[in-house]
């Protein structure tokens, strides 16, 4: 062993036992490592921040931009409602949700598509009383199952590829990992439909800050216009449209107010609804049935490119709102906001907004300038409740993120343009349109992660250039010389599941690529069923909650302790062993040529 190969595996395993022991900020450690690989020289300084500006980055980077807009789109809300009202049992609840996540999946970031369906599963679990903790888990395991399908699926499939790149000249393209993958998240899918019991039910999950300071009951008024899908339906129908979650305290006819109309009662167009809800809910139901809220309508005209935001805040007792109305006060005129929505704790509002008396204490949504808003906040004396995400008078409901996705997915599988290109073309188009706001957009991009495979990119190339890989490789050899090709396989994808809980999948790879190609090189086997083995392996983290960010998203809102991921992701890292190994073997040949 050289002197630089002892010093890279140093660095390799400092920045193991760093990430294992879990005190220090994976970013953090990644830095350190690189920094650690200059002070040695096996990293040169010229080549030190190269990773920033690798593919994999902007790929990854992108991929979350265009998740991120698709999720605000609420498209796939949409395309989920029909289904919800079947959905009455958690046998039937579970492959549904596992299933269309890891479809999602296939097609953008497992951590997006995650989160593109967590409201809606939380959602379920509230109206049904099926246990948070019976869902999230597997539609977790299924959003890391579903990215093995494609290239863009998941980080360990664009490392992978382009470890091959290095070592053979020519990548994975999108589609190489499908056959492997289908089959195995397939067999994964039907192991969910009945291994999530399993899981603990009945736990209390832990609730977020912005559930523990949740208004419950906001009051917002709206107008039918003709073409809505309403017109000529009763409230019942209402009330379906809105997944029961919002209710109609008043309807407004002719200057006539009828208060808590009953179900039966048909809306006409021009009808003025004063509906109370949640924002998000209350959001939904805007957009569905195509609502014009009454504060829009008279909302001050915005300046030219002005970039308008919305903020939920509390009247206080100094405010000059206090036994004042929105439209004595002239909202619109002298501060430039629009009064959204209205919360009053412990009174049912049933009147039109713009004619309520405000009171200290209420909770109010205004809309207006994003310039503006902290000074006309202190104007008012309004304090801002602790930010977070309000929908009502946000919406951006469009089919125009997902046909983007699939533009970009269409060039990609047609070999028009790199992947890196694709996306990151893509999320400018998406600013463009406005689909996302450029500090959205930043918001969207995991930092840390990023951070990590612009810092690791660099000593993972050190470990290969000093001939640490090969070094390796030969270890593995004769470990691995008494079995048989599928063994050594097996092999690979074991260690890649076993290292990956805790290190980065990312990061895992990195190290594993260039260790299980030189392997297969020295056995005299193809290098293509190891790479994929260790894609394999390095995607299937189901054992531990800090493996991979799908699996910490759901620990706090399923309920879920440290021990219990390997309860139901012990039996299904087997299931995808045994039908991975056989499958990577069918589709990519052990033997060259």
């Amino acid at each position: 062993m050289t002197l630089d190969q002892g010093f890279a595996f140093a660095i390799l395993a400092a920045t193991l036992g760093l990430f294992a022991w879990g005190r220090l900020p994976y970013d953090v450690v990644a830095m350190l490592a690189l920094l650690a690989g200059l002070l040695t020289g096996i990293v040169p300084a010229k080549e030190a921040f190269a990773g920033f500006g690798d593919d994999i980055v902007v790929i990854v980077a992108g991929a979350l931009v265009v998740s991120s807009a698709v999720a605000r789109s609420g498209a796939v809300e949409s395309a989920m409602r029909p289904l919800l009202p079947r959905l009455t049992t958690v046998a039937r609840q579970v492959p549904v949700l596992a299933g269309a996540v890891m479809f999602a999946s296939v097609f953008t970031k497992n951590i997006g598509a995650l989160a593109l369906f967590m409201p809606v599963a939380l959602q379920l679990a509230r109206r049904t009383g099926t246990p948070p903790s019976a869902l999230l888990m597997p539609m977790s395991f299924a959003s890391l199952l579903g990215g093995l399908v494609t290239l863009i699926g998941t980080s360990p499939n664009i490392i992978v590829a382009r470890v091959r790149a290095e070592l053979l000249g020519t990548p994975f393209g999108m589609f190489d990992y499908a056959p492997v993958g289908i089959a195995v998240s397939l067999a994964g899918l039907v192991f969910l439909a009945f291994g999530w019991r399993l899981l603990p039910r009945g736990r209390q999950a832990q609730a977020s800050l912005e559930e523990a300071i949740a208004i419950p009951d906001y009051a917002t008024e709206a107008t039918l216009p003709a073409d809505s899908p309403l017109a000529g339906q009763d409230i019942a129908s209402l009330r379906g449209l809105g997944d029961n979650a919002v209710t109609v305290a008043a309807v407004i006819r002719d200057s006539l107010r009828r208060e808590a109309p009953p179900e039966d009662t048909v809306l006409q167009p021009g009808d003025r609804l004063i509906l109370a809800g949640e924002p998000a809910p209350l959001e939904a139901l805007v957009a569905r049935a195509r609502l014009t809220l009454d504060a829009e309508t008279h909302a001050p005209e915005p300046a030219p490119e002005a970039e308008m935001a919305v903020v939920e805040g509390v009247i206080t007792g100094e405010s000059p709102l206090v036994r004042a109305t929105a439209a004595g006060a002239r909202l619109a005129e002298r501060f430039g906001v629009s009064l959204l929505a209205i919360s009053r704790r412990g009174e049912r509002i049933a009147e039109r907004l713009n004619r309520l008396r405000l009171r200290a204490g209420d909770v109010a949504i205004l809309k207006g300038e994003a310039g503006r808003l902290p000074d006309t906040l202190a104007s008012l004396r309004i304090l801002p409740l602790t930010e977070r995400e309000v929908a009502l008078g946000r919406s951006r409901r469009s089919l125009v993120p997902i046909l983007v996705l699939g533009d970009a997915m269409l060039v990609v599988a047609l070999n028009l343009v790199p992947v890196a290109v694709a996306f990151f073309g893509a999320s400018v188009i998406l600013m463009l349109l406005r689909s996302v706001k450029p500090q959205e957009a930043y918001q969207a991009v995991d930092w840390p992660v990023i951070v990590l495979l612009g810092a690791l990119i660099p000593v993972s190339e050190a470990v290969r250039t000093t001939g640490g890989t090969d070094l390796i490789a030969g270890w593995l050899a004769h470990a691995v010389e008494p079995l048989p090709p599928y063994g050594a396989l097996g092999l690979i994808m074991l260690v890649a599941m076993a290292v990956t809980p805790f290190l980065n999948n990312a990061a895992t790879v990195l190290m594993m690529g260039p260790i299980a190609a030189g392997l297969a090189q020295r056995l005299g086997l193809s290098p293509d069923p190891f790479l994929m083995a260790v894609a394999v392996g390095a995607a299937c983290d189901f054992l531990t909650p800090i493996g991979h960010q799908c699996n910490t998203l759901v620990m706090g809102p399923g309920g879920y302790r440290f021990g219990d991921y390997w309860r139901l992701g012990l039996p299904l890292s087997i299931t995808v062993l045994v039908v991975g190994v056989p499958m990577i073997a069918l589709c990519w040949p052990l033997r060259p040529g």
